[in-house]
């Protein structure tokens, strides 16, 4: 686990949480414009000529850039979990966009997932694996996502509520942890070449599961409140992840005694994720 990881992976949450408080900003603003009488398309086309939303889709991008530097140099077992500190950012970041000041209960949830945060990747320390997967593990991964995803989403849509937000809010987590393995084998070809990169079929690959993913992570965000699809999409990415880099990557993480705290640190960010995803400044 070296620490340019840590740093990229860091600022990739830092960078998607300002970009989702910039483009929560324009919305917000655009709403207080905006009547029943106008579409959704006229709403668009408004945002888009918004400089708050501009920044955020603009941030978006150097998010993603950032994820793929952090992926290339380290593990999905520590670059995915690291992005769950997008809530902390979120927090400190909106508080200081929108003038809310976190209560006590905030800050405790946000000592939660730090400390979980910490808790867990000190004591599994994910041990670096392949930069590629081998070809033949990347077609039983993607038949058990996508029947994972298609079951949880499927189930989701027999429901609602609170359940249906955290089950589309678990099928997003699943699909956005095999974009971020997708993108991990991207990074680890880029040696070839981008001209010979571009002729294969996971960058294209990536850009679909990412679409999928953002498809259902919208859904998730309809179906009920962030409480309720938050702590699935945050720890059904991480687990995801550390999944798949063991399955593709041959990435390994600490067991035996270790499991305990790995455990506790679980619990802890699940907690935390709880408690931001109900803060008003997120």
């Amino acid at each position: 686990m070296s620490a340019l990881t840590v740093v990229l992976a860091l600022l990739a949450a830092l960078s998607n949480a300002a970009a989702s408080v910039l483009q929560r900003r324009a919305a917000a603003q655009d709403e207080g414009r905006s009547g029943a009488r106008h579409t959704v398309v006229r709403s668009l086309l408004r945002l888009v000529r918004d400089r708050y939303w501009v920044g955020g889709a603009l941030l978006l991008a150097l998010t993603t850039v950032l994820q793929g530097a952090a992926l290339a140099v380290g593990s999905l077992a520590v670059v995915q979990p690291l992005m769950a500190s997008e809530l902390l950012f979120t927090l400190m970041v909106g508080s200081l966009v929108f003038h809310r000041r976190p209560d006590l209960r905030t800050w405790l949830a946000f000592v939660a997932l730090a400390a979980g945060l910490a808790l867990f990747l000190g004591a599994a320390a994910p041990a670096a694996g392949h930069d590629t997967a081998d070809p033949g593990r990347w077609g039983w991964a993607g038949l058990v996502l996508f029947v994972v995803v298609t079951a949880l989403a499927s189930v989701g849509s027999l429901v609602r509520g609170a359940p249906r937000a955290a089950l589309f809010g678990s099928a997003s987590a699943v699909a956005f942890g095999g974009t971020a393995a997708l993108l991990k084998e991207v990074t680890g070809r880029l040696p070839q070449g981008v001209g010979a990169v571009l002729t294969q079929w996971p960058v294209y690959a990536t850009g679909v599961v990412g679409v999928i993913s953002f498809l259902l992570l919208q859904s998730a965000l309809r179906a009920g409140t962030l409480a309720a699809s938050q702590p699935a999409l945050t720890l059904g990415d991480a687990l995801t992840s550390v999944a798949l880099g063991w399955a593709l990557f041959g990435e390994e993480i600490a067991l035996g005694v270790r499991v305990l705290p790995e455990v506790v640190g679980i619990a802890l960010i699940g907690l935390g994720s709880v408690g931001l995803a109900r803060a008003p400044s997120v």
